[in-house]
């Protein structure tokens, strides 16, 4: 007898179209095999913005990281009132991510890199958002920047770029003064795999 996959247990019943504005919003109505063995028809939505890329820049010798900070229009609506202090993200846009972080970093932090590692890939938000992201970290020098950063104009970034020592990064998650998951996991990161040490 062949195992049972999730393809097994998941049968598309109805697919509506909400939105198709900045990104595409969808909602699915489908029949899930539950533990069980019986069936459960569901609806969900899911909203679809492609799979996206993170990276955070360090310099060991300085023990900093380069991070930004932007407006965040969802962030502003759910109370925070200030922009959001993040690493250094994008979208694919049909690129392969190593290609695409490199681009988005130079174009947010003005900082061209090198030796650019994947450290691990997640979800953020599996309930509703199909986005993948790929995290990865490189050290930066800082004879390599070439421009301010800043982002583009055209895509409506204004981006602010920091470098702050790890330590004070790190403290700034427990105050509350960096609240993007990314960032905070990217951080994480650098503490538990000694990037400092």
């Amino acid at each position: 007898m062949s195992a049972v996959t999730m393809q097994d247990r998941v049968k598309i019943q109805r697919v509506e179209t909400l939105s198709d504005d900045w990104y595409i919003l969808k909602k699915t109505t489908f029949d899930y095999q539950r533990a069980d063995g019986t069936w459960q028809t569901m609806s969900r939505e899911t909203y679809d913005r492609g799979n996206g890329a993170a990276i955070l820049l360090y310099n060991k010798e300085q023990r900093t990281v380069i991070l930004t900070r932007q407006f965040r229009f969802p962030a502003y609506v759910n109370g925070h009132p200030e922009p959001l202090i993040e690493v250094c993200a994008g979208l694919l846009d049909e690129r392969d991510p190593e290609t695409a972080i490199r681009i988005e970093t130079e174009e947010e932090t003005g900082y061209q890199i090198h030796n650019v590692k994947k450290v691990f890939e997640a979800y953020m938000s599996p309930g509703s958002v199909t986005e993948k992201l790929f995290f990865f970290v490189a050290e930066y020098e800082p004879h390599a920047k070439y421009t301010n950063g800043g982002g583009l104009v055209t895509e409506g970034e204004d981006i602010d770029v920091l470098e702050l020592g790890i330590d004070r990064a790190l403290a700034m998650i427990g105050a509350g003064e960096i609240m993007d998951g990314k960032t905070i996991m990217l951080l994480q990161y650098a503490r538990l795999a000694g990037l400092f040490i």
